[in-house]
């Protein structure tokens, strides 16, 4: 299944019953991949995503971005506060650390309508080296 080139987006409501849905749409639309880089995908997604419900607001989009020997993440919501690393805690915290350890980069943009967290995992490593 050649996915590459391949923009895919969903948007989803505020709820946080929204996570099983973002989900089971990564699995469905990466499931050509090997299972390592999906199930990597899809724990990446949910903590994007969890925090932008958590700390942001709507509209909320998730895109996949398929390339060549990567694949791009992007989760959009409408706040303008920055998305930071904190100390986890029992309240959290460990969201954006596990980010960092699975992606071989990640960062956000802000826009005028509020910011993207990104992120970009290697798909062309069949032993699942990273993580």
């Amino acid at each position: 299944m050649n996915l590459r080139g391949i923009r895919h987006e969903l948007g989803i409501t505020a709820e946080l019953t929204e996570l099983a849905k973002v989900r089971h749409w990564v699995r469905t639309v990466l499931g050509g991949l090997p299972a390592n880089v999906v199930s990597t995908a899809v724990m990446v997604v949910d903590e994007l995503t969890s925090n932008a419900l958590r700390h942001g607001r709507a509209p909320y989009h998730v895109r996949l971005l398929p390339g060549a020997a990567k694949l791009r993440i992007e989760v959009d919501d409408g706040g303008s506060a920055s998305a930071r690393r904190r100390a986890p805690s029992d309240q959290g915290g460990r969201g954006l650390l596990l980010v960092e350890r699975c992606a071989a980069a990640w960062g956000q943009l802000r826009r005028p309508s509020g910011k993207t967290l990104w992120a970009e995992l290697a798909t062309d490593d069949p032993a699942g080296a990273r993580g």
